[in-house]
C-alpha cells in the first residue's frame, strides 16, 4: 500500500512539472511584436535586394498591375496606404477574377532592430469570419487558437482604386499573434464595423508584377 501511494504522489508532482514547462514556453513565445519583426530566415536586408537585378520590389506595384503570388495570379484592384507614427505601409486588394475581394497584400519596409539594416515585411491577409466579434485587451478564441494581444492603435489612410474605403480617413487596428506564432489582426474604418483577417509571411521574392502598357 505504501509503495503505491508513493507512486501516484512521483506521477503527481512529474505532471506538475511538465504543465509549469509548457505554460512558461507559451508565454515566452507570445512575447514578439507583430509590425515590427526580424527578417526571416535566409531573408536579405532592403537595400541588399534592391541590388538584384532581377528582383521585383513589392513597393512598386500599382493599381492595376497583374500580381503574382507564389503561385496564384491576382489583379490589384485597390491601395490603402497607411501612416501611424512615422510607420507607413500600403494593403493591396487582390482580385483573383471570380469577383472575390478577400484578399489583401500588405507590403512595408521595417527597420531593424538595434540599428541593424532594413527588411521587407510582406503579408498575405486573408478575411476571417468573427461573427461579430469584437477586439479586445484581452486574449481572444479564434477557430480554436488563442490570440494574444501584442499591438492596437489609430492610422491615418488614404485609399486608390477600388477598395470599399472613403479616399481618406482613419483606420483602427488591433493586432494578435498566437503561440504558434500565427497572426490575427482586426480594423475597421471609424465609425464602422470591425473586420477580421489571418496573416501569412510572404517572402519578397515570391511576390511579382506586370504592368498594363
Amino acid at each position: 500500500m505504501t509503495v503505491i501511494v508513493l507512486g501516484l504522489v512521483t506521477v503527481v508532482v512529474l505532471l506538475g512539472v511538465v504543465t509549469a514547462v509548457v505554460a512558461a514556453s507559451r508565454r515566452s513565445r507570445t512575447r514578439q511584436p507583430v509590425r515590427t519583426p526580424p527578417a526571416a530566415p535566409g531573408e536579405s536586408p532592403a537595400r541588399d535586394l534592391a541590388s538584384d537585378p532581377d528582383y521585383f520590389d513589392p513597393r512598386t506595384i500599382k493599381v492595376g498591375d497583374t500580381v503574382y503570388v507564389e503561385a496564384a495570379r491576382y489583379r490589384a484592384v485597390g491601395a490603402v496606404h497607411c501612416a501611424v507614427q512615422g510607420e507607413q505601409w500600403t494593403d493591396y486588394l487582390l482580385d483573383e477574377g471570380a469577383r472575390r475581394y478577400d484578399n489583401w497584400l500588405s507590403v512595408a519596409e521595417r527597420p531593424g532592430p538595434g540599428g541593424e539594416p532594413s527588411h521587407l515585411e510582406v503579408l498575405l491577409w486573408t478575411d476571417v469570419p468573427t461573427q461579430g466579434m469584437v477586439p479586445a485587451k484581452h486574449m481572444l478564441i479564434v477557430d480554436g487558437v488563442e490570440f494574444s494581444p501584442i499591438e492596437r492603435g489609430t492610422a491615418a489612410f488614404r485609399s486608390e482604386g477600388r477598395t470599399g474605403l472613403p479616399e481618406r480617413g482613419l483606420l483602427d487596428f488591433a493586432d494578435y499573434r498566437a503561440s504558434d506564432g500565427r497572426l490575427l489582426s482586426f480594423q475597421r474604418v471609424q465609425g464602422g464595423q470591425w473586420e477580421a483577417a489571418y496573416a501569412r509571411p510572404l517572402t519578397p521574392g515570391s511576390v511579382r508584377a506586370e504592368r498594363l502598357p
